[in-house]
């Protein structure tokens, strides 16, 4: 209790009341799991840390102290977090709209999302600020280039039988709009296996430019390529740089990145990447709010698209920016929060990028620390791993199939208070004794080593105890809860 009284006092008022205030942070302690180290130092700094003082430990778990207390919480990959520093500015955002909605919606709205557009413009290194739209998720994203695809099919642009390609484990929710949209337009899918675990990138090369040339030469034209930049589940970070390269010497039309968990997870950089569309979700690894999202269009694609937000409103015909800037009374306050994630961000020594390194070098180590305690392996080479690893399961668990990868999610949430998810993966043909459970650990700053301890033992116990999915009642729906997570 007292620590949530000293954050609002150090957060809620103070920035209410004098917004340019300047205030106290601290230089971070070298965190190193399974022997923490803790040398911190105070300095008399502005709201922009100097390079030689930054936020503590202590801090950072204050900024979190809202989370629930006994939970492992090693699935930030699904929903994300925001700090309590940043909710503190949705409220004030929410406040100044119920204040006066009239001269908020007419007057400062447009401005504060030009603000926030500008923002993202610089995280991905766009060229202009005019090729970024923000959307609530990427779901919508996906749906507004999408929805163009279908017109193309309806006006002729695009014949029946013209294809998408995408991966095998391209998300669920994505395949759905493609049915949606794509298919019931008259196109054809694509569907690009791989193997997992996966070795490299080249496998993952190889399988995609070996299935878009097989359909070229049956005369099967490839209108649309949709790209993972991190892939969901299984997880490892694609080689999208290199996949985008291939689309443009085949001749695929469009290219769709769908980059739900890269930013705040890995270097996104429009220029290098050179996708005609890229869409990122910022409540999942970027600390926003849920939710918030982004569309990047190349200037070049939006000149000679008809792109139109799903939801018609009274900016129809003048533009995506504008046509995803409003879309009817709503709280558009998540998508003003950006420049108040910047400063939190850059309480971090190395900002965005020294975030990003940190989750990474700690869920690579947490990972090989779970493997060798199971006497498994890890999903993919360390390099190919964001702020997600796969971690293979003991087989002695039973995961035979996707029910039972839901029955010891179940499990592990209720019985043992780790939140996590749990990977089916079908055994390859002649394979001997396979791992076909893999469970997919993240982690955020907020994270400490006793949460991967307690998915460990967890683990450790049900193995000691004969547990086998085959012998466990599936809950109810009711009873679980949302599951169309990533």
């Amino acid at each position: 209790m007292a620590e949530k009284i000293i954050m609002f006092f150090r957060y809620y008022v103070p920035r209410f009341l004098c917004p340019n205030l300047s205030f106290r942070i601290s230089r971070p302690s070298n965190r190193h799991y399974g022997n923490l180290n803790h040398n911190d130092t105070q300095t008399q700094v502005s709201v922009k840390p100097k390079p030689s003082s930054f936020i503590t430990d202590t801090e950072i778990q204050s900024e979190f102290s809202h989370h629930a207390p006994g939970i492992a919480r090693i699935n930030n990959g699904s929903f994300g977090c925001c700090p309590a520093s940043v909710i503190s500015s949705l409220h004030q955002w929410q406040l100044k709209l119920l204040c006066q909605p009239d001269d908020f919606y007419l007057n400062e709205l447009p401005n504060r999302i030009l603000e926030s557009r500008t923002v993202i413009k610089d995280l991905i290194n766009a060229e202009d600020v005019e090729e970024v739209s923000i959307v609530d998720n990427v779901s919508t994203a996906v749906a507004i280039v999408l929805k163009q695809t279908a017109w193309s099919f309806v006006e002729g642009k695009f014949d029946k039988g013209d294809a998408v390609i995408m991966f095998r484990c391209t998300y669920g929710a994505v395949k759905n709009s493609i049915k949606a949209y794509f298919l019931r337009a008259g196109g054809y899918a694509i569907e690009v296996p791989f193997n997992f675990p996966v070795t490299s990138n080249e496998e993952i090369v190889s399988e995609f430019k070996t299935a878009l040339r097989r359909e070229k030469g049956i005369g099967r034209r490839v209108r649309l390529a949709v790209i993972d930049h991190v892939t969901c589940m299984p997880s490892f970070v694609m080689p999208v740089k290199e996949l985008v390269k291939i689309c443009k010497e085949e001749g695929v039309e469009q290219v769709l990145v769908d980059a739900a968990h890269a930013v705040g997870c890995v270097d996104v950089d429009m220029n290098e990447i050179r996708a005609d569309f890229y869409t990122g979700n910022l409540y999942k690894w970027f600390f926003c709010p849920p939710a918030v999202a982004f569309l990047h269009c190349r200037k070049s694609v939006m000149t000679h698209l008809d792109l139109h937000h799903p939801v018609v409103s009274h900016d129809y015909g003048n533009g995506l920016v504008k046509e995803t800037g409003w879309v009817g009374t709503r709280d558009y306050s998540p998508y003003l929060v950006l420049p108040s994630v910047m400063e939190f961000v850059n309480r971090f020594e190395g900002g965005a990028e020294g975030i990003r390194n940190r989750n990474h070098d700690a869920v690579v180590e947490m990972g090989k620390m779970l493997a060798e305690a199971w006497g498994t392996n890890l999903g993919c080479p360390p390099e190919m791993c964001s702020s997600m690893v796969m971690v293979g399961l003991p087989a002695c668990l039973g995961v035979l199939s996707d029910e039972d990868a839901m029955k010891l999610w179940e499990l592990l949430c209720k019985k043992f208070g780790v939140e996590v998810k749990i990977h089916y993966q079908n055994p390859k043909d002649g394979e001997l004794a396979p791992i076909t459970g893999y469970v997919r650990i993240c982690h955020q700053i907020y994270n400490k080593f006793e949460d991967y301890c307690r998915l460990r033992d967890a683990i450790n116990q049900l193995v000691r105890d004969g547990f086998n999915c085959g012998n466990l009642e599936i809950m109810r729906p009711e009873e679980v809860g949302p599951t169309n997570d990533r």
